[in-house]
Parts: C-alpha cells; structure tokens; sequence
C-alpha cells in the first residue's frame, strides 16, 4: 500500500495524495500550485499516473488549491465519481466555473500581448521552460527516490520592460505521459492561467527582487525545491491555451456526488471512507478512510486531516476531534505561529477602522472570496451592533464572495450553535448594514471616486490577482490607505513581501513606493494554529502508548511551508509520534 504525495508536500498549494492498494487506486485531493512561479509552474508536470486507471477522488474542499485540478483530471481521461458533501460541491462549482472562464480570458489576453510583443514573448517562452525543466527534474526526483538533481534556475525575476505585460502563473495540460518520457511542452501544448478566485479584472502585478544575496560557488551541491523557492516573484503570462475552459469544468461536475457528515460509504474495493466536520470553510472535510490492501488483509486506517478550521470561529462548527488512526496526514499551514485570541482580534479590527474613519481614509482587506469574506463580515456585523466602530460603507468588491455567501445561507445545517441563534432571532449575520455590492468591472473602478472614508474587501488574499490589485495600484503610495491582511501569506506572494516590510513593489511594470500603512491580524484566519495542531494530534495518542491498536504509526506533515513544518515536527515528535516530512512527488510505502 503506497502513498505518493503528488502536491501539498513542503507548500502549501496543489494537495494531491493517490492512495494504492492491492485492490484499487483512490485520490485524495486534485489541487492547484498557486503563487509565484516557483510553484504554479507544478502544475504543468503531466499527472504521475494515468488518470484512466483512479477509481475515486475524495475532495476535502472546495478551495482551488485542493479542487482546481480536477476538470483537467477528467479532461484527461477520469471517468469515476468525485466524492464530496453537498456545500464543497456548491462552492466547487462556483470556483470551478469561474476558474476555466478566468483560463480562457488569460489566454485570449496572452495571445494579444505575444501578439503585440513577438521578441518579449520569445525570451519570456524561454524563462518558461527553464522553469519547466527545474520543476520536472525535481518531480522526477520525487518519483524514483534519486538525489536531488543539479538544476539550473535560469529565472532572473527581474521586471520586463515598462509598457510590458508581466506574465501570470500557467498550468499546462496534464497527460499520462509517463515520467520518462516528459518534456517542456510545444508552442502548441495547452497552458493555462492559475485564475484567481474571484470574477474580474486580473491586473498584472510582480513584486521588486529582494536584495541579491551572496552566491555560493558553482560547485556546491544545489537544491532544486530551494532554487525553485527562491526565485523572485512574479504573476507570469505565457499562455497558448487554457489549461481548460468553463464547458471542461460543467463536465467535471457531473461527476461529483454529495456525501453526509459521519456516515461511512464504500469508496472502492477495500476502501471505506467517513467525512468529518473540518471547520475550515462550509462543507470541508477531515476524511476517515478504512482500508484493506489486499481481501481480508489486516484493516488500515489513514486519516487525511485537509484544512483544519480553528475551534470558536464564527459560522461553522469546530472541526471534529479525530482519536485513533494507523496512519495521519496533518495540514502544517501555521507550525510555528500562534494566532491571536479572537478578543485581541476583533479589538485590533475595531481599532483599525476608526483609525482609518478619523484619517479620512480606505481601508482595503484583502480576503479569499470563500471562508475569509464571510467571516469579516460577521464580526463587522457584529460591532456594529455593539455600537464599537463607526458604520462606514462597505464595499463587497467580489461577485465570488457574494455568491459564496448565497451559498452559506443555504446551509445553515453547517452552523455553529451562536449563528444558528442569530438567525433564530431574526438577525442577518452574513450581511453589514451599509454594504454595496459590485457586480462589474465599472461598479469596482468607481469605487476610487466614493467619498471617503469606506472600507473595500476584495479577492484575492494573497494580492496574486483578482479586483484586489486593482485596488493596491490605487492605494500602495495613500499614507491614508490602510491594507489589512486578515490570514495566511503564501512565500514569495505581493501580500507576503508586504507583510515583510517591503518599501517598494512593482505595479504594471513601474516601481511604486509604499507609504499606505500595513496592518495584519491573524486571528480570522480559517486555519488551526500550531497549538491547535498539537492539540487535535494529541487526541490520536491520549490514554494510548505507541503500539497500541489507534496509535497512529507515523504522522506525515503535508500543506506546510517549509519553514512551518521544520517548527511544528519536533513537537509533534513531543507527542510521542513518528513523523515524515514528504518531498514533492515522493512515494512512500505504509507498513
């Protein structure tokens, strides 16, 4: 019985796991590489296997870092069931449309701009490939156990010319070519955008290389998962067609089929899986999975946790408390980091807008449409009924986060106890007062001219893409701007470099100063913190020794920076638990 860890493995984009047993092959996950190059440039390595021959997928959520891949698995020949409970599957259809009409509308732009810059468009196709090459040598390492390669980085990071476009992060088309046999795809191979997850202008945006640090001699040993990890970041745009398109995503769909919370089902031969409550975002799952390798084979039990939520948030329920497993494999995303108390939270929320009401001023929070969104506006909602900031207008620059939060609305089965009393009293918790609205690229660019002060929330969280960056190229040099980052900062993102101290950034190709002012809260993230880990790992070894039957064998730490998992390992080890840190496309065979 094999795991092969094909995503989610030292990033925290791309969660892919295929389980293989005796008796049949099942995927976990099918998620996009987001972020800069470095890693969306993975999700143009061919699938490692050949989709045909998956029994199952097993989707914990509808976020498109764990679902984004999944038209392009059918599109390259899956034709089994794609399990998920019925509010994953309503978001999942949200992202998945409009991720395959972000694709094709990158691509047609790509084309224009090639078009317009045919020497710009050859050097950039070149960078492309260099980063194919390193990103296949280091999957191909994965694969076969091999030492890790010498690559050669051959990316530069360094901004193209004024008028030019820089590109977007691509994906290609995924095939069953074997590993052997893979090489950087022709002009004429599909590729594709890593859309952002929200409806709208994407405005291309790169972030100013970090100071050049000393170079080590050309003889030491290089690792290829760093040099890809230290290349500047960049939005890249080099596309010849969409990985696939929004009529490739409504095909996917048909496969999905709903699941219940807590009521086991039989996934493939030998294969029996239970959907837990996550608490990440509505819907999301921890997957319990029984497995027998061959019949009548002594039972295995593999616990996938997917995104944890944290216990106490608003909306949803804690995530469920997990007790014995053979094996586990445990999201990392905060290993290292503690969030603030939520009364800490709101305070410093509450703070921030009348700093920014007295200044006169915008407030932009940068969110993920799905989770983030509705939850900012819950507590929002919420002060002002406590009569703790000043109502000012507030701007839902996001059609994908008002259409997610229909779709929370239609769920309030997945509530906790406090909102479903809210609603219980008439309340409307998912909505603020004194909110509007945009349904279109006008309605978002009109909201530079409203009087000030308001407070703007736009996709996406990180500022790779989406109306938010829009909204950055107005605001990064307003010392009376204030961003507001509200979760998790991927490595080597705008928002990330931002957080850091970053004094100048890169917009359309122009360095831009910042004097906006730069606040985070960590508290609303929709990920358990690394006390949170420890203690929902710890429930695996309570009132337990090692050996005995639910004392998981070894814990692997997927979904995780590196940085994140390097902290958070020895302390689970403190628990009392083995543990494995899994390498890109690394397979690993299960006791």
């Amino acid at each position: 019985m094999d795991i092969h860890f094909l995503g989610g493995a030292t990033t925290v984009t791309g969660s892919q796991y295929l389980l293989v047993t005796g008796q049949a092959r099942i995927l976990i996950d099918c998620g996009m590489f987001q972020g800069s190059p470095n890693e969306s440039i993975r999700n143009r390595i061919p699938f490692e296997y050949d989709p045909k021959t998956v029994d199952a997928v097993l989707l914990t959520h509808a976020h498109l870092d764990h679902c984004g891949l999944i038209p392009a698995l059918v599109k390259a020949g899956y034709a089994g069931p794609i399990h998920a409970t019925a509010g994953t599957i309503e978001l999942a259809t949200l992202v998945l449309l409009d991720s395959g009409k972000l694709q094709e509308e990158f691509a047609k732009r790509d084309a224009r701009w090639e078009k317009r810059h045919p020497d710009k468009a050859v050097a950039d196709d070149r960078k492309q490939e260099d980063e194919y090459q390193a990103a296949l040598a280091l999957a191909e390492a994965g694969e076969t156990g091999a030492p890790v390669p010498i690559v050669a980085n051959g990316v530069d990071g360094s901004g193209e010319g004024d008028d030019a476009l820089p590109p977007l992060p691509t994906a290609a088309a995924a095939t069953t070519m074997p590993a052997s046999a893979r090489t950087a795809p022709s002009a004429a191979a599909p590729t594709a955008p890593i859309g952002s997850m929200a409806s709208g202008e994407h405005v291309a945006t790169t972030v100013e290389p970090m100071p050049p640090q000393a170079t080590a001699p050309a003889s030491w040993p290089r690792d290829p998962e760093a040099d890809l990890r230290a290349q500047p970041p960049t939005l890249q745009i080099d596309l010849d067609e969409p990985l696939y398109t929004a009529k490739d995503a409504e095909a996917a769909l048909t496969a999905f089929h709903a699941i219940e919370y807590d009521q086991e089902f039989e996934v493939a031969p030998g294969i029996h899986a239970t959907f837990r409550d996550a608490g990440h975002i509505l819907g999301s799952a921890i997957i319990h999975v029984r497995v027998e390798d061959t019949p009548g084979a002594e039972e295995c039990v593999i616990v996938f946790s997917g995104d944890l939520g944290r216990p106490g948030t608003p909306i949803l329920r804690d995530p469920t408390a997990m007790t014995a497993a053979d094996y586990v494999l445990c999201e990392s995303t905060y290993g290292g980091r503690e969030h603030e108390p939520e009364d800490e939270a709101i305070r410093i929320l509450a703070e921030t807008i009348r700093m920014v009401h007295d200044a006169n001023g915008v407030l932009l929070v940068p969110s993920f449409a799905i989770g983030r969104t509705q939850e900012v506006v819950w507590e929002l909602d919420r002060l002002i009924e406590r009569g703790e900031i000043p109502l000012l207008p507030l701007y839902l620059d996001s059609p994908m986060a008002s259409k997610a939060s229909d779709i929370y609305r239609h769920h309030p089965d997945y509530y906790d106890e406090e909102t479903a009393a809210l609603l219980r009293s008439g309340a409307s918790p998912l909505d603020y007062p004194n909110q509007t609205i945009t349904n279109n690229i006008k309605e978002s660019q009109a909201i530079e001219r409203a009087p000030r002060p308001y407070m703007i929330v736009a996709s996406n969280g990180m500022l790779t893409g989406g109306r938010v960056v829009g909204h950055l190229r107005n605001l990064i040099s307003d010392p009376a701007a204030t961003i507001l980052f509200v979760g998790y900062q991927g490595v080597g993102t705008m928002g990330a470099h931002l957080q850091a101290g970053a004094k100048q950034v890169r917009i359309d190709g122009q360095p831009r100063e910042v004097k906006c002012q730069i606040r985070s809260i960590s508290g609303f993230s929709a990920h358990a913190d690394e006390s949170e880990l420890l203690v929902w790992l710890g429930r695996f070894v309570a009132g337990r020794k090692p050996g005995d039957a639910g004392y998981p064998r070894k814990v692997f730490l997927v979904h995780g920076d590196p940085e994140a998992q390097i902290a958070l390992e020895p302390k689970v080890r403190d628990l009392g638990l083995a543990t494995h840190i899994p390498h890109w496309h690394e397979r690993v065979t299960l006791d």
